[in-house]
């Protein structure tokens, strides 16, 4: 069974998506940790509800942004954890901590990449920007991190209409709800059972 680990800085939506896939029997992985930078994140009393180990890793209690990351890293070594899961992990991971697990660290971005991503695009700013531009489709994708912004291999993505109606929190739930935490747990899922492999820096499914 899959080992996993999740890096996560606030409500941990998208960690409840997944902890509901497991409890159901549809997700074959086992979460060993989850590891949040804020101290006050829910996400960490949803681990805790659900009995995995529960860690607060502060960027500001390390001298500099390359021993947070050995910090991280040994944590997850540690614990033998194969894949990392980003569940809105707020800080900008380095290429020590990406190198360590390289092809091991996914993420979920709330638009259809390459669209409304790169630096500074998170959060509400994303469907800030697909409001401003008038597109009539946006999404989520799941991508494996590399030492870019939203540049990875893409694992999955879901389109969601954008209504005339929409606001900024309005798309943000419903592509959540419709697209994120959907997706996710397929991707994760997939994974898991092998069905994957990465080729010129393209996911692709594994043949029979």
């Amino acid at each position: 069974m899959l080992n996993v680990g999740v890096l996560v800085s606030g409500s941990g939506t998208n960690l409840q998506a997944i902890l509901d896939k497991i409890g159901e029997g549809t997700l074959p992985i086992h979460i060993s940790t989850v590891v949040s930078n804020n101290q006050r994140a829910y996400a960490l009393e949803r681990a805790r509800q659900n009995a995995i180990e529960a860690v607060c890793i502060r960027k500001k209690d390390y001298a500099d942004a390359d021993e947070y990351e050995q910090a991280l890293i040994s944590h997850f070594k540690d614990r033998n954890v194969e894949l990392i899961v980003m569940a809105g992990f707020m800080v900008i991971l380095g290429k020590s901590f990406i190198r360590a697990f390289y092809n091991q660290i996914l993420n979920i971005h709330p638009s259809l990449i390459p669209s409304f991503c790169g630096d500074g695009m998170y959060g509400l700013r994303v469907h800030e920007a697909v409001l401003e531009k008038g597109v009539k489709v946006t999404g989520a994708t799941v991508h494996y991190v590399d030492e870019g912004t939203d540049t990875g291999p893409i694992v999955m993505q879901k389109a969601v209409d954008v209504l005339d109606a929409d606001t900024p929190s309005t798309l943000q739930r419903r592509v959540m709800e419709e697209a994120e935490w959907v997706i996710y747990p397929e991707a994760i899922r997939q994974i898991a059972e092998g069905n994957l492999m990465i080729e010129n820096n393209k996911v692709r499914r594994r043949h029979p």
